[in-house]
């Protein structure tokens, strides 16, 4: 059972290898929702996920018999680290079977707290098969990253932490992946304050809990497809169900790109490094038909590789038409590119790219194609430029971006 006692020995237990992360007011989010929202920074925690929680928790109620075996768990990454992290602690040996497709900040910080990494299937479901199959091998302690009590015990931390905070909390939203968090964020928010909302939120592409709530049952996904790789869960837990069939008051699901816009947002408003599953929260507050509530959105995680954020980023300025693409037709003859690019400086356009193709039509004097890549302040900026160049005779047209 998931009681308040065992909250309360959780959070003293916790406390000796977590930061504190105290509340973050969002005047950006606040202006945008007409609530006053603030946000949980567990992207901030030493392992950079709020995991560490629940596993070190999960350690502190083994035997030492159960330690010495050796440890065993699977994860698509933070996870791994509060594990690997959690029996460095207990100077026990850990082994962490990963998805192949983990990123690999997430790898190499695993195996710097010293744990071995096998790395094996393409979702958290595989590497977690394994992960049993090399626990009956070898004898290892099996560590559930969310389908167990102890461990859900340890995340719901969180939640006494909040209240501590913010006691008249109206709203909390919490990411979804196999529903540990959930569960111990959503039952210890009840058992505090009935009257709370607990909302969990879940990719489009891997939403299992949602689909398992509707059907009343644990359901498994055909299969999972998101960039939120933290979240990318074909099933959720079974022993953690009732819990938030119980205490979980909806749940949300959040498209890929709404996840791109709100590390844009995250990084220029509050200039942090927020995991694409740690957003999932951010990105839902403009789904919560409210105003002027009190809302705190749970960032559960900052594990994201340079090469992810690189490619997040530039998605995010295109989808934000803070970088577009438009192609014009012109004659082939000089001072052509100069007089578009005469245009464009004019409506202060930045020119990024441009691309110059001979080839697009047979009669080169009459059409060649150029293609410019520019930068904009924003949607009216980028409309401006479209406009100026329509009024100079040009037909732009707005083609996807590639940069």
């Amino acid at each position: 059972m998931l009681t308040l006692e065992k909250f309360e020995e959780a959070s003293e237990i916790v406390k000796k290898v977590t930061l504190e992360t105290k509340l973050v007011y969002s005047d950006y989010f606040s202006a945008q929702t007409g609530n006053r929202v603030y946000l949980k920074p567990e992207n901030l925690q030493f392992t950079g996920a709020y995991k560490l929680r629940g596993a070190y928790y999960k350690m502190s109620t083994l035997t030492d018999e159960e330690r010495a075996k050796g440890l065993i768990t699977a994860s698509a990454g933070n996870h791994a680290q509060g594990v690997a992290y959690a029996a460095k602690c207990y100077g026990s040996k850990a082994t962490i079977v990963m998805p192949t497709t983990t990123p690999l900040i997430k790898v190499n910080r695993t195996r710097g707290y010293g744990a071995e990494v096998v790395l094996h299937g393409d979702v958290y479901d595989e590497a977690c098969a394994k992960a049993y199959e090399l626990a009956e091998e070898h004898g290892y302690t099996f560590i559930h990253p969310f389908d167990d009590l102890t461990v859900a015990t340890g995340q719901g931390t969180i939640a006494m932490e909040i209240f501590k905070e913010l006691p008249l909390v109206d709203y909390i939203l919490v990411p979804i992946g196999g529903g540990g968090l959930a569960t111990g964020v959503s039952t210890l928010a009840k058992l505090l304050n009935p009257k709370i909302k607990v909302i969990g939120v879940e990719p489009a592409g891997a939403n299992c809990m949602q689909v398992s709530l509707k059907n009343g049952k644990v359901t498994t996904l055909p299969k999972v497809n998101t960039i939120a790789d933290g979240t990318a869960v074909k099933t959720p837990g079974s022993k953690i169900f009732p819990y938030l069939q119980k205490n979980l008051d909806d749940v949300i699901t959040v498209e890929d790109e709404d996840l791109v816009v709100a590390f844009l947002d995250m990084v220029e408003n509050h200039k942090m490094i927020v995991e694409n599953s740690g957003l999932l929260t951010v990105a839902a507050l403009k789904q919560l038909n409210v105003k002027d509530k009190r809302i705190v959105s749970i960032l559960s995680g900052g594990n994201m590789d340079v090469i992810t954020m690189s490619s997040v980023v530039q998605q995010g300025l295109i989808l934000r038409d803070r970088i577009f693409t438009v192609s014009v037709l012109l004659p082939d003859k000089p001072g052509e590119l100069c007089r578009v690019s005469g245009i464009i400086a004019g409506v202060n356009g930045n020119v990024i790219k441009l691309e110059h193709n001979q080839f697009v039509s047979i009669n080169r004097s009459a059409a060649v194609e150029l293609r410019i890549t520019l930068e904009a302040f924003g949607t009216e900026h980028k409309n401006e430029i479209i406009a100026a160049l329509e009024k100079e005779g040009y037909q732009p047209k707005v083609v996807r971006a590639n940069i």
